[in-house]
């Protein structure tokens, strides 16, 4: 059979035949000739592509609980025409080459399309129309110092397949709907022991809903708790994704600047606005890197207490500390229940996992219980599974210590190099914490130019512009550093301060 059979049509002869979507009606005009037609314009839409199998005239006959004859008849009026072939021994197929006269042809009357008025959108669907939700555009180049990505290969691979396979060998169990909209419980007991032990997060299971990764927790809290016109008071500069969701809920946004010393709860607390909620990364703010102080924590949650507002601590990559003692959570500080806590291990383990967890106020565990439910009934339990055996069994904590320390190294590689090359040219912003930094560079160059010239030698660069609501000081760009090798590393801020000079 192989002899007989094109190499271009080999990989079209594995494919697995459908049913084919057909209609047909006992009207006047005959089933085969409907059925002609329907298979006609299939092929001239674009349905049925050239060299795509067709099921046999036994099959269709039965799946559409006609005769075998009335198929054969369609069939081979298509096959006169040349829309069709047969490949003895293979099976029926679309032409590869198809009639000039189809080409030529216009669609039925019955196929044309019918214009209708625009659905009237919601008033959320018309503020999500009217915010900017583009993907941040990253660079492609050689070596890149874009942000927001663990290092990979120094992922535990090998034991994280074992454990997969080890629930894989146990049962099905995984391959069922979840009972439990908070999440694997056995996941959620692991956490909170695992928070409380590492951040001082008050918690216990039941407050833990497990989520997405942290844009649904982000997500949630918004849908919840938001109305249109509400005012939610952000960093400036802040995490545009989380900027993003705000907005397209119509909230009123309020922006907050940080020093080095974090958020400055002072011009909050001078803000005559009232306000419902305030979003902050306090363990390491995105992007300057800033670690919000323990007086300003306390001075925090004393003024959400005094005015009722909510917090929300996106604990997004608190665990990659380098040096100084590490500062509870401001969940763990917090008295009077104003904190809702989001954690994720995206950046701790890998983003693909998507899997995040919202630490709430017992009094808001049912209503976002529900929302959960509703909107995303459970997340995959087989990665539930793995990740509970991954942090009870101790493989967490030690990856976190090997990783750490590396990411320590690679820190300490950057910022040598940048002093080296830049010396006084530069300022360095949190490089304390994380997995990257953020660095003011003191040139005549705009920004834009900064990364025109570092890309013709093969460096990625990415502006911190984007994360500022009001406007921003030029020449501030975001090092990650957690993809690059120390050679890279060295090669890269080399390569930079050349184009510069």
């Amino acid at each position: 059979m192989g002899s007989n059979i094109s190499p271009l049509w080999s990989d079209y002869l594995k494919r697995v035949i459908m049913d084919l979507a057909i209609a047909l009606d006992s009207n006047a005009v005959p089933l085969h000739r409907q059925l002609y037609e329907e298979l006609r314009q299939a092929i001239l839409s674009g349905r049925l592509a050239p060299k795509e199998r067709i099921p046999s005239t036994r099959s269709l006959s039965k799946s559409l609980g006609i005769s075998r004859t009335t198929v054969t008849q369609s069939y081979e009026q298509l096959l006169s025409e040349g829309y069709i072939q047969t490949i003895v021994g293979c099976g029926t197929f679309v032409c590869d080459q198809l009639p000039d006269l189809m080409l030529r042809s216009t669609p039925v009357e019955s196929q044309q399309k019918i214009v209708r008025p625009l659905c009237q959108l919601s008033k959320y669907g018309i503020g999500l129309s009217q915010t900017d939700v583009s993907l941040m555009r990253e660079p492609d180049t050689a070596i890149s110092f874009r942000y927001g990505r663990p290092a990979f290969d120094k992922f535990p691979m090998q034991l994280w397949r074992k454990l997969l396979l080890s629930h894989c060998r146990k049962g099905s169990s995984w391959l069922d709907y979840a009972t439990d909209p908070q999440g694997h419980r056995p996941l959620r007991e692991a956490i909170a022991r695992y928070l409380s032990r590492s951040r001082a997060v008050q918690c216990d299971p039941d407050s833990v809903i497990m989520t997405n990764g942290s844009q649904q927790a982000l997500y949630m809290v918004m849908r919840l708790l938001i109305d249109p016109g509400d005012a939610i008071a952000i960093e400036d500069p802040g995490y545009l994704s989380g900027r993003r969701i705000f907005l397209s809920q119509g909230a009123k946004l309020l922006p907050i600047g940080v020093d080095e010393s974090g958020l400055l709860v002072k011009d909050l607390a001078d803000t005559t606005e009232p306000i419902k909620l305030v979003y902050v990364t306090p363990s390491h703010q995105f992007p300057t890197g800033a670690i919000l102080s323990l007086p300003r924590r306390l001075e925090l949650l004393s003024w959400a207490h005094s005015t009722g507002a909510m917090i929300i601590e996106d604990d997004y990559d608190s665990e990659y500390r380098y040096g100084d003692r590490p500062i509870p959570a401001l969940q763990g500080l917090d008295k009077s229940d104003s904190v809702l806590y989001i954690g994720t291990f995206s950046k701790v383990l890998f983003p693909s996992l998507r899997i995040g967890y919202l630490v709430l106020p017992q009094n808001l565990v049912s209503i976002f219980t529900r929302a959960k439910w509703l909107s995303d009934r459970q997340l995959p339990l087989l990665e539930q599974y793995i990740l509970t055996d991954f942090i009870e069994e101790g493989h967490l904590e030690r990856h976190l210590r090997r990783m750490r320390s590396h990411y320590d190294q690679c820190r300490s590689v950057l910022v040598q190099a940048l002093k080296a090359h830049f010396g006084e040219q530069a300022t360095i912003l949190g490089e304390k914490a994380g997995i990257h930094l953020m660095v003011r560079l003191y040139t005549s160059f705009s920004d834009e130019e900064i990364i025109h010239r570092a890309a013709k030698v093969g460096v990625g660069m990415m502006s911190a512009q984007p994360h500022y609501l009001k406007a921003h000081r030029p020449g501030e760009f975001i090092f990650g550093y957690s993809e690059l090798t120390f050679s890279q590393i060295e090669e890269g801020i080399s390569r930079l301060a050349e184009v510069l000079k």
